[in-house]
């Protein structure tokens, strides 16, 4: 018996490899094919089956081209109803492979076709659940990402404390809860950076697996400080349910080589945008193609693309490290990003080569940006970072300006006025003064190293104080 978790740190996602006696399964796979199929083949399996927990948000899923390349079935739960054919599991259906047996657990709450698949093996124990967005390690589903005219968060949330009671916290304490995502991820509020744990822990520790919760407490608990969704999550969704452009064609398309000149006759163009992925470093010292936004695909690439980039067929161009550009199309993908048309071929060298301007990003040391703060002389600086994040601890006079929000609150921002931006560490802030840069913003001015920096400066901090309850 082999179980592999294979986890991808950009999307805190966890897929799972399952093999027994010549048969696969693959768990929530990625949009890319390749690495199952080759895991397979260097285990001399065929894959059998492909199970998905539900109707995935925050990433598209790759279970389509996984099916017509290797004859797996594709299994969902229950009140799944994808334009692609499937095998719809039935609460409790088992599924063989090889020697193992998956037994499907319809746990709705998350989603209403949220399942979970306890792994059965040939001695009859069982030492493994695949949870899904069902329970997460420290935390559970957020329940807000179905609902519908007829079903409120409320409503979800109800049906995943049934769902946890009665059809998870019944197995037993030894057993390995391993879910879809951790920390980092926006489909719940507070993951751990632990990747699996036993259920008994999770009783012990998660706030939702509390014995004593009542149904009303855990939808309040559970509904509480939900902040919006990100944006592409709804078309994600959508993606899922349908057939999309294969993923080998994508990335046919998104890898061409294209010549300086004629990169920057598409970058002109009003409905193409221009992203440059280089490491941060790199992209500040050596600038880019004005009107590009910095994404580096060595921080969080993929969720910073869905949330920032509005449009899911916008047309994109891109610069990247040479090697990277397969990758570089591969998660753009994987977000649902699937009309990259190519990249500037010799990268940024080519482009100065054939004597095109640069645009270059302003940046100062966190010890300098303290010291302007405490002359006076910073009119505009921001702080970048969530919410929550800045009212944890933060800069006395700065103003939080979250990058999550950047497009719809921009019209606060004077083009003619003076920034200075920073983030927790300074990828954040290098994203958004591209994107101040690209709208207009002309004097816009990073903080390298970000507030891990500003802190050892000895600059003065506030954080903030949940208000005393008088009994």
């Amino acid at each position: 018996m082999k179980v592999e978790q294979l986890f991808t740190g950009c999307l805190a996602e966890m897929a799972y490899y399952i093999h027994s006696n010549g048969e696969a399964a693959i768990i929530d796979p990625l949009r890319e094919t390749e690495p199952y199929i080759e895991m397979a083949k260097a285990d001399g399996a065929k894959i059998k089956y492909v199970f998905l927990t539900h109707f995935h948000a925050d990433f598209v899923s790759g279970q389509v081209d996984l099916a017509k390349k290797t004859g797996a079935t594709i299994v969902f739960g229950p009140n799944a109803n994808p334009q692609y054919d499937i095998h719809q599991g039935k609460d409790g259906e088992i599924f063989k492979i090889g020697d193992l047996t998956l037994q499907l657990l319809h746990t709705p709450g998350h989603t209403m076709e949220s399942s979970s698949y306890l792994l059965i093996d040939e001695k009859g124990n069982k030492p493994y659940v695949f949870t899904g967005d069902c329970l997460f390690i420290g935390d559970v589903g957020r329940p807000d990402l179905a609902v519908k005219s007829d079903l409120t968060q409320a409503d979800l949330a109800g049906h995943l404390f049934d769902s946890l009671r009665n059809k998870i916290m019944t197995l037993p304490d030894d057993i390995i809860v391993y879910p879809n995502h951790g920390a980092g991820s926006a489909c719940g509020k507070n993951m751990s950076s632990e990747t699996f744990d036993t259920l008994g822990n999770q009783k012990k520790t998660n706030y939702a697996l509390r014995a004593d919760m009542t149904k009303e407490e855990f939808i309040t608990e559970v509904t509480t400080g939900l902040k919006p969704p990100p944006q592409y999550f709804g078309n994600n969704v959508r993606m899922n349910k349908g057939v999309n452009t294969s993923i080998d064609d994508v990335i046919h398309q998104g890898t061409v080589p294209i010549d300086a000149d004629t990169f920057k006759e598409m970058s002109e163009q009003k409905d193409i945008l221009v992203i440059d992925t280089r490491a941060k470093d790199v992209y500040a010292e050596e600038g880019t193609v004005p009107g590009a936004w910095f994404i580096g695909i060595d921080g969080g690439f993929a969720p910073w693309v869905g949330a920032l980039v509005k449009d899911i067929n916008q047309k994109i161009i891109f610069i990247a490290e040479e090697g990277r550009e397969h990758e570089v199309v591969v998660r753009f993908s994987r977000v649902g990003y699937d009309n990259t048309l190519g990249y500037l071929r010799g990268g940024i060298h080519s482009w100065k080569a054939a004597g095109h301007k640069v645009d270059t990003i302003g940046s100062i040391s966190a010890a300098q940006f303290a010291n302007k703060l405490k002359e006076g002389v910073i009119e505009n600086p921001l702080d970048v970072r969530k919410e929550s994040e800045y009212l944890s601890e933060h800069v006395i006079g700065v103003n939080n300006f979250p990058l999550d929000f950047i497009h719809s609150n921009f019209a606060e921002i004077d083009s003619n006025k003076e920034y200075y931006l920073h983030c927790a560490s300074g990828y954040r802030s290098l994203i958004a003064a591209s994107i101040f840069q690209a709208n207009g913003v002309k004097k816009v001015t990073d903080v390298r190293g970000g507030f891990k920096d500003i802190k050892d400066t000895g600059v003065e901090l506030t954080a903030y104080v949940c208000p005393t309850t008088l009994l």
